[in-house]
Formats: C-alpha cells, sequence, structure tokens
C-alpha cells in the first residue's frame, strides 16, 4: 500500500477497532459516528493478533484496542502497532484504548500520549477523546512545518513505550519488568559486557545493531523492536523505527536543511535522525 496519513480518497481519518466482544465493537462503532460521522472506519478486529495485521494491511490513522483480549493483549498489540511503519510515509497510528475498567486511566493517559474509552462507550466522555485525537493529528502536521531552531533543552514529548510498561505493571501486578542492565556485544574479535547506562545509542540496519558508547561501538544481533521492551522506557527512547537513544546523551536538536529533526549526541559528532512518528518527544523545542 501507499497511503499516506490522513490520504483516503476522501481525505478522511482512517481507523481500526479491535474487541473481542461483537456488541461492545458495534456500540463503539455506532458511537462514533454520532461524534466523528467524518470517520473511516476500514477494519474491525475480534482479537489483536488481528489487530495487528489490519494495520499492517490498512496503515490507518488511529487504532482502538481493547485493552484485554485473548491471544494477545490491546498493550501487546500495541507494542507491535507502533513498530510497523518502516517510513515516513505512514505514522505510528493514534491509539485509543478500550477498558471496562477505571483503573487503566493512569496519568500517561492524561498527558495526551493517547486515550482510553470506557466500556460501555459513554458519547460525551468519547467526544473528549475524539477532540483530543484530532488535536494531536492537527499538531502531526503542524510539527511537520514547524521550522524549530537548534535547541539543547532536555526531550519535551513522553513516548509511547512508557505508557505501554505502566499499562502492561497494572496487567500484569507483580511481575514488574526487570530491564536489561548489560549488553553482550562483539568489539572486533572480542565479546564484551558493556553496562546499558553507558550505551549512548542503539541503531539497526538489516542484520546488526550497533551499540555506541562514548569509546567503544559494538555489535549485537538483538533488533530494536525487541530492545525497546527490554530497555527502561525513562532512559531509552525511541526516534527512529531502527533508533533508541538514551535522554541522558542528548545534546540537544536541531534541524537539517530538508527539515529533519536531528538529535547531536554528548561527546560526538554524529547526529541521529528523527522520523516523524516521533517528532512529538521534542514539540516545542
Amino acid at each position: 500500500m501507499n497511503d499516506t496519513t490522513h490520504d483516503s480518497a476522501d481525505g478522511r481519518i482512517r481507523a481500526v477497532l479491535a474487541d473481542d466482544e461483537r456488541l461492545m465493537r458495534e456500540q463503539l462503532r455506532s458511537r462514533l459516528m454520532e461524534v466523528w460521522p467524518e470517520l473511516d472506519i476500514v477494519a474491525e478486529a475480534k482479537n489483536g493478533l488481528e489487530a495487528v495485521e489490519l494495520c499492517r494491511e490498512h496503515r490507518p490513522d488511529l487504532v482502538f484496542l481493547d485493552i484485554r483480549m485473548p491471544g494477545l493483549t490491546g498493550v501487546d498489540a500495541a507494542r507491535q502497532i507502533v513498530q510497523l511503519p518502516d517510513d515516513d510515509s505512514w505514522l505510528v497510528p493514534e491509539i485509543v484504548f478500550i477498558t471496562a475498567y477505571d483503573q487503566y486511566a493512569v496519568e500517561a493517559f492524561e498527558q495526551g500520549v493517547a486515550d482510553y474509552v470506557l466500556k460501555p462507550a459513554e458519547r460525551d466522555r468519547l467526544a473528549i477523546t475524539v477532540a483530543r485525537v484530532k488535536k494531536r493529528l492537527a499538531q502531526r502536521d503542524e510539527a511537520d512545518g514547524d521550522d524549530a531552531p537548534a535547541s539543547t533543552e532536555p526531550p519535551a514529548g513522553q513516548p509511547m513505550q512508557q505508557l505501554l510498561h505502566k499499562l502492561s505493571a497494572q496487567l500484569n501486578p507483580g511481575g514488574a519488568p526487570k530491564y536489561l542492565q548489560w549488553i553482550q556485544a562483539t568489539v572486533g574479535q572480542t565479546i564484551q559486557m558493556i553496562p546499558v547506562e553507558d550505551v549512548l545509542f542503539f541503531i539497526s540496519d538489516e542484520k546488526y545493531t550497533r551499540v555506541q558508547t562514548a569509546s567503544i561501538e559494538a555489535l549485537i544481533r538483538k533488533p530494536i523492536k525487541e530492545l525497546v521492551d527490554e530497555l527502561d522506557p525513562q532512559l531509552f527512547w525511541q526516534i527512529h523505527r531502527s533508533t533508541l537513544v538514551n535522554v541522558k546523551a542528548i545534546a540537544g536538536i536541531s534541524r537539517d536543511f530538508r527539515g529533519r529533526q536531528l538529535v547531536a549526541i554528548k561527546g560526538l559528532t554524529e547526529k541521529l535522525e528523527v522520523s516523524r512518528s516521533y517528532t512529538h518527544l521534542f514539540k516545542g523545542m
């Protein structure tokens, strides 16, 4: 497919709904048509795996995911969906979680990383969600056209990974994630154990992931999509499908002549490109 964000034939926002209960899907679709008649619901999924495949096929702007689904939870499905876009022709879709339990309405929802809808979907609350989603989609377009100067301020946003880790902890109480502390990597002809906090960034090509510290460059075979779930999301932010950066290593943000955001790394001349899906992390910079 060659769809780009917002480019369905009539310019409407494209959405996928995922809930294992048919009546809940029908009710949500009906309510959405009331509060957002322009929305184009392109597909509906009965489980998390189907949601991922439908997103791969339809490349939506927006996904509604039931948090608890058989086989693959909405949180696990979201982890896979946010890794699907492979270039800037399709941005990471906005995520709205559907839940019957308000304990999942954690602080991160209110900070605008994602949103939630309580079952059954009430018109007034859904209207608030729709307004938030529309605002975030508009901000994406503004960010594309924003000619921001260089900045040395700390990152301003909050990545989706932090929210997904929080939700996973709530879904699995007592199963607090154990983040990687060491990276076993190849340096020349030797294997070295590198403390994770010493890593400035990870960047992948088709076969290997480069591990960069202030003093060494190493290679591992673990892809970025696995590292995202194994590293502390407070420390490592994904800024591109192929790149994770240590937040403490960020020296500043600038734009090149093509308008792309570039991350400067402390102690290095190399700069890392930020893809359009992640420009919100540095909003206002």
